[in-house]
């Protein structure tokens, strides 16, 4: 195939016809008219040697190759639309757009939210979405980095992208207010024996690497896709779970649990954004990099913070 002799609006209308099955409001999606629609469905079909859509009675429904391409044809319109919408020029406080940050729960607690009071007052016309990881953030790291405008996520996870670091955090456990084996510090041999409530996904990875180099195999009880659900499936109950330390300070009044140490010396979490190299000399880019820079580095280390006299 040679790239060089594609009409890449076919990719416009690509899109558009899988995702509406129907010619006519397909062309009306993309501003052109159902002759043109119907035309460009016949070079796709070409191309691909494939009818893509199938008519089913009185509709339209995707071929196997059709639904395939689905997905590949929105990644790939994503990634062109960001290529084309790169910028020699930024003034954040002129420009009207979106930038899409993938993070957990946690470090849109902890980080973005400060992230986008900044933004507020320093760019009122720039939105922020942030979307949840999906489970192949370590397997497929690239296809998700060149949808989107930056990760959030810790070091010692995903690899080989650029990434600038934003600020560290420690990991404590969450016992109840009341648990009644546990009173000020927890034992290696508490983290065997009690039950534990887990984040769901593995991109807290290193800490739970050391868990297993400890000869720590936790005995999960309940596990959810939300850090910020942990305090409450703790309070009231022998289970405990390892938190980061920024997130607890912010959880624990809601919740009846208390902030324990780990009794072994935590690795500690280099939180970074990461982003993909197609990015680096945007410069919207490298405005919205050089700001979470600059919001990570007013994030105090929270183990500075509990050695201050109260």
């Amino acid at each position: 195939m040679n790239l060089a002799s594609l009409d890449l609006n076919l990719v416009v209308a690509l899109r558009s016809l899988l995702e509406e099955r129907n010619v006519t409001r397909a062309g009306q999606r993309v501003g052109v008219s159902q002759p043109a629609m119907s035309a460009a469905l016949a070079r796709l079909r070409r191309h691909f040697g494939d009818d893509l859509l199938a008519r089913v009675g009185g509709h339209y429904e995707l071929t196997a190759l059709g639904q395939v391409l689905l997905d590949r044809t929105s990644n790939a319109y994503d990634v062109l639309e960001r290529l084309f919408a790169s910028q020699a020029d930024f003034d954040p406080a002129d420009e009207s757009r979106e930038f899409k940050l993938v993070a957990s729960d946690y470090a849109v607690a902890v980080f973005g939210t400060e992230l986008a009071r900044v933004v507020h007052d320093e760019a009122p016309g720039i939105r922020l979405r942030f979307t949840q990881p999906s489970t192949s953030v370590v397997d497929d790291t690239a296809t998700l980095l060149s949808t989107t405008d930056g990760l959030l996520m810790p070091h010692g996870i995903v690899s080989d992208f650029p990434a600038t670091d934003l600020y560290q955090d420690s990991w404590v456990f969450l016992v109840a207010d009341d648990h009644p084996s546990v009173e000020d510090r927890l034992s290696r041999q508490d983290l065997v024996r009690l039950p534990w409530v887990t984040y769901q996904r593995t991109y807290d990875a290193p800490a739970v690497r050391q868990l297993g180099m400890l000869g720590v195999e936790p005995r999960v009880e309940v596990s959810v896709d939300s850090f910020q659900l942990l305090p409450l499936l703790v309070a009231g109950t022998r289970r405990i779970a390892l938190i980061q330390s920024r997130l607890a300070r912010l959880l624990t009044p809601l919740a009846a649990v208390r902030v324990l140490e780990p009794p072994y010396e935590a690795v500690p979490l280099q939180e970074a954004m990461w982003w993909h190299p197609v990015h680096t000399h945007d410069a919207a880019h490298i405005w919205l990099r050089e700001t979470a820079a600059r919001v990570g580095r007013s994030m105090a280390d929270p183990l500075e913070e509990r050695e201050q006299p109260s």
